[in-house]
This record gives structure tokens, C-alpha cells and sequence, in this order.
């Protein structure tokens, strides 16, 4: 992250993503697949490291190997080329999208880390300092609920972030600047959409 200045002097915190160029690998149709998409490959790799099913795969885009394959819904299949690039420049400045990807993961934590409990009181005699407390019910129905809120692992989670802004669009680059924060760690694979809502 870092931060770009408004025309009114404002800072605005961002995150700089490297949307591109991503080739389009494979083109799924109503008649053939059943459902209308586009697969995309991101982050160019060595031969070596891809299957031999996946290399014959991508060898129909003639475009090299990717580490990274993705589908993306789309209405209009046939506006695309197999093998054509799409680039930061589908965007705009202004445009609201949403960012899905992958969490930090925090491994194991308690409840007060991972869900925001109170301690209890830290007197002579108090042994629940950090505990949850009591976790059922009374008599009935005499268990644990479904989703109550324990210990467990935090973070490594997929997680969508709706309607950020994209506030500059750098295409010699391949860079977008969006307001705010992604989710999942620097260097970390995220994919953008453009949102659907008003």
C-alpha cells in the first residue's frame, strides 16, 4: 500500500495491483461447456514447471505458460479472441469493482484475538483471564450451538471486498491504484471484477 494526493490536496491510501497482462486461455461457450466464460492466465512460468496436460492446454492459446488460471463469467463470449491480452486499460478511473483473494493466515488464535471477547476479570482467584467462558446452553437444549463463536484457525480465508474505487489506472504499466485494502498478503494473487452494483 501507499498513497496517492487528490486534486484538493487530500491523501488517499491505496493499493497498487498489477492487473495484467492476462491471456486469455480458453473460451467456454453455452453450446460447448453449458455456461459462457473466459479462462485467464496470469504470471508467466517456465515450461518445466507445468504439467503435461496443462502445457497442451495452454499451447491452443500459443501465448506461453501461466502459474495462475482463473474463469470470469461473461455475457458476450465472442467479443474475444483465444490468445488475447486484457490488460489494466479495461478500466477506469472512478469505476467500483470488487477484490476477492486469500487472507492472511494467523494460524491458531483464542477468542479475544479472533473474535474480539472481553478478558474477564484479572482478580485473586480468577483462572478465566483469557478463556471464552461458558460455551452451552442450560438445560435445554443441552449443547453447543452451530456457529458459536470459538478458538480456531484465523485468517487463510477466502474473502471478497465489495465496491472500492479504482482511483488511477496506469496501462504502460499494468498498474491499477485502488482505494483502501485488498485482501491477503504483498505479492499475494487477487482477482477483480467489476462489480454489479449501483
Amino acid at each position: 500500500m501507499t498513497r496517492v494526493f487528490a486534486e484538493d490536496g487530500r491523501s488517499v491510501p491505496v493499493t497498487v495491483v498489477q492487473a495484467g497482462p492476462c491471456v486469455i486461455t480458453q473460451i467456454k461457450t453455452q453450446q460447448r461447456d453449458g455456461y459462457q466464460a473466459l479462462q485467464v492466465g496470469f504470471g508467466a512460468c517456465r515450461e518445466q514447471r507445468v504439467t503435461r496436460p496443462l502445457k497442451g492446454h495452454m499451447d491452443k492459446a500459443g501465448k506461453g505458460y501461466f502459474r495462475v488460471l482463473k474463469e470470469f463469467p461473461t455475457d458476450d463470449p465472442g467479443a474475444y479472441e483465444l490468445g488475447q491480452e486484457i490488460r489494466a486499460d479495461e478500466f477506469e478511473v472512478g469505476e467500483r469493482i470488487d477484490v476477492s483473494g486469500v487472507t492472511k493466515g494467523k494460524g491458531f488464535a483464542g477468542t479475544i484475538k479472533r473474535w474480539g471477547f472481553q478478558r474477564g476479570p484479572v482478580t485473586h482467584g480468577c483462572k478465566n483471564i483469557r478463556e471464552p467462558g461458558s460455551t452451552g446452553c442450560a438445560t435445554y437444549p443441552g449443547r453447543v450451538i452451530k456457529g458459536k463463536k470459538m478458538p480456531g484457525q484465523k485468517g487463510n480465508r477466502n474473502k471478497t471486498v465489495l465496491n472500492l474505487t479504482v482511483v488511477d489506472v496506469r496501462p504502460e504499466d499494468n498498474l491499477l491504484l485502488i482505494k483502501g485494502a485488498v485482501p491477503g498478503a504483498d505479492n499475494g494473487i487477487v482477482f477483480i471484477r467489476k462489480t454489479n452494483r449501483a
